[in-house]
């Protein structure tokens, strides 16, 4: 049995709608004015959440940190990790700033902890739930840390292995906080379709948690396919402009995408129905229309023995079904059956 989580006002697990969070991450580029617009896309998308990050480089890296591959793709190698992490910071102020913003825009503001004084920032502020990013998945004493606030923990699983999740998971619940959810994840900015691998979103469900996924593909394919696998939430990169300078405005959405992955998660979701195999409401005229039935192939006069020759299969499908087709051979008509009338059981003494 999976045990919900409740963020915010939502609820998220099974049978509920799937979580939508809009991460905008540092694709503020340090610009206040940048991350308020973000948060208004986000909310023109009809995201449940945008997501920030929160941290301090002088916590979170060596001043000689070297970056990430992908980061010097995108942002080139003249300056450290910790010289561009520190342009992205956030400070407490326009934390409260952010958040102010998103109760206006009625989106749900999520932030991202790097470090424990920043958990205890966004704890202050009242976050409704941590994201625990994939990098800090086996930096136990932090998630310990986090646990302690009985907030729900939502953790991405990018480069983990499954004993590794499972750990992190466990070091939670002995914290004494049980409302987690998992994200599988691959931690590679953008993330080649072959590599993504969304079926060990089946394995997460060990954990009896609600199960997601953190996209780093290009496009809205992956997350709606994660969708339809049964995904509890769906954390996806976006920007103002994908050609905008920084680490993460490659591998993310613009604001039209970002609406449409939306749009597209709210279709899945009614598209997948229930576990059932019955005919839908609105089929039923169709089946009247394109179904056959049987059908006097000649005129049959009362009493006579029903043989194959005097039987038609043809549209409508508002007689008797050919699927009684052997019953109906060898009875005696009941009562006279004109050519082209379709038969009824009453016609041929069927029950």
């Amino acid at each position: 049995m999976v045990e919900k989580i409740r963020v915010g006002k939502q609820e998220i697990g099974p049978g509920e709608p799937c979580f939508v969070i809009a991460e905008a991450g540092v694709n503020h580029n340090g610009d206040i004015e940048m991350a308020h617009r973000l948060i208004d896309a986000a909310g023109e998308a009809g995201a449940d959440a945008v997501k920030f990050q929160t941290f301090s480089a002088d916590r979170l890296v060596t001043v000689d940190a070297p970056k990430a591959e992908y980061q010097i793709e995108t942002t080139g190698g003249g300056e450290s990790q910790y010289e561009m992490l520190k342009r992205l910071e956030l400070s407490p102020d326009v934390h409260r700033e952010l958040m102010d913003h998103c109760d206006e825009r009625g989106i749900l503001f999520l932030s991202t902890p790097f470090d424990e004084q920043s958990a205890d920032l966004l704890n202050d502020l009242h976050i409704a739930a941590f994201k625990i990013p994939s990098g800090e998945i086996t930096n136990l004493p932090f998630l310990k840390y986090v646990a302690r606030f009985g907030k729900p923990m939502i953790i991405s699983t990018g480069m983990a292995t499954l004993s590794e999740v499972s750990n992190a998971v466990g070091t939670v619940h002995q914290a004494g906080n049980g409302f987690t959810a998992v994200l599988h994840c691959v931690s590679n900015y953008p993330t080649a379709s072959e590599d993504v691998n969304l079926r060990s979103m089946e394995m997460l469900r060990v954990f009896k948690s609600p199960v997601g996924f953190s996209d780093h593909t290009l496009g809205i394919e992956i997350p709606l396919a994660a969708v339809a696998l049964g995904a509890d939430i769906i954390e996806k990169h976006f920007t103002l402009d994908r050609s905008l300078p920084g680490p993460d405005h490659r591998a993310s959405l613009e604001p039209d995408e970002l609406a449409a992955l939306v749009a597209g998660i709210r279709k899945v979701e009614a598209a997948l129905g229930e576990r059932m195999k019955r005919p839908g409401p609105r089929e039923k005229e169709v089946a009247a229309v394109v179904r056959k039935s049987l059908v006097a192939a000649c005129d049959i006069k009362e009493g006579t023995r029903i043989t194959a020759e005097m039987i038609a299969i043809k549209r409508p499908g508002t007689g008797l079904s050919p699927a009684l087709y052997d019953r109906v051979i060898g009875q005696a008509a009941k009562v006279p059956i004109p050519q082209g009338t379709l038969i009824t059981k009453g016609m041929v003494g069927l029950k």
